[in-house]
């Protein structure tokens, strides 16, 4: 498994599994499933309300599979309603007593909303005493991230965001660059929405090297440095999506990627009002396909 390099020298997988959207019921089968297929990064997040399924997936890796503790990198995320310095340790702990771990290599904040500076402490604090190997955030746009980098005493590792080749996010990728951040792609595919499987530049690409238009996005994400996690419940797709180190995309299919930029979010904008309510109404009444 190929890696990256964090800012405190922390290394984390290229490619990871995500869970979002994978029911309780279900997570624990398909995490095994990853793992078995060569997956070390696992990503999870308490609003995601399958911690618990993840925790038995990484207990019966290491049983059946022989896969130790160290060798897996588990990310999970604090939630809106978590915000706030005591919030978010308590939400630490509750969900490494849902995950049955007693570190995490990736701890987050899941969005740019509430008291995200007091949970940014309490991140901090879950750092320096070697609880979290690292820490970072989720969904912060260019001007809420250079706004809180120059409000704290541990730069994020990481910032995991929504990039697929119809939202490229140069202006983001440019200042991740400047403070040494490593971006994470959420929704690499953006679930199949706007025709992204059908684009012929990735039909093309996708042929020339005898691959998927799937294996072509993770490819470009990972040629560009991007940590990816892609997300299936389908075995088979998961060795597909796992299979993307045996082939680089040369200057010329990039650059053709580059054509696709559509400039916006396919699924989650956190500067249009609608969305923040979608949001804020997630909590009300939770619904696991609502974020």
């Amino acid at each position: 498994m190929q890696s990256v390099k964090l800012n405190n020298g922390i290394e984390m997988p290229l490619i990871g599994f995500g869970v979002f959207q994978i029911p309780e019921n279900e997570c624990e089968d398909v995490v095994v499933n990853a793992i078995k297929s060569g997956y070390r990064l696992i990503d999870t997040a308490s609003s995601y309300k399958n911690e618990e399924a993840v925790g038995r997936a990484i207990s019966r890796a290491q049983n059946e599979l022989g896969v130790e503790r160290k060798d897996l990198f588990v990310t999970t995320k604090a939630f809106i309603q978590e915000m706030g310095y005591d919030k978010t340790l308590k939400a630490f702990d509750e969900s490494l007593s849902r995950l049955s771990i007693d570190y995490l290599d990736l701890y987050l904040i899941h969005m740019p909303f509430g008291d995200y500076y007091g949970s940014y402490r309490a991140l901090e604090s879950l750092y320096k005493e070697g609880r979290v190997k690292a820490i970072g955030v989720c969904n912060f746009l260019p001007d809420r991230l250079l706004d809180l980098c120059n409000n704290v005493t541990v730069i994020p590792q990481v910032n995991q965001i929504e990039h697929h080749p119809h939202y490229q996010r140069r202006e983001d990728l440019d200042l991740m660059q400047q403070f040494n951040i490593q971006p994470e792609a959420w929704a690499p595919f953006a679930e199949g929405l706007k025709g992204m499987f059908d684009e012929p530049v990735l039909k093309d690409i996708a042929q020339k090297y005898g691959k998927t238009p799937a294996q072509v996005i993770l490819r470009w994400n990972i040629e560009q440095g991007i940590v990816v996690i892609p997300k299936t419940v389908h075995e088979k797709r998961m060795m597909e999506n796992f299979n993307v180190f045996d082939f680089a995309l040369d200057a010329q299919d990039m650059a053709k990627i580059k054509t696709l930029d559509k400039n916006c979010p396919s699924m989650l904008d956190t500067r249009n009002l609608n969305e923040i309510r979608r949001v804020y109404d997630y909590l009300k009444n939770p619904v696991l396909t609502s974020l």
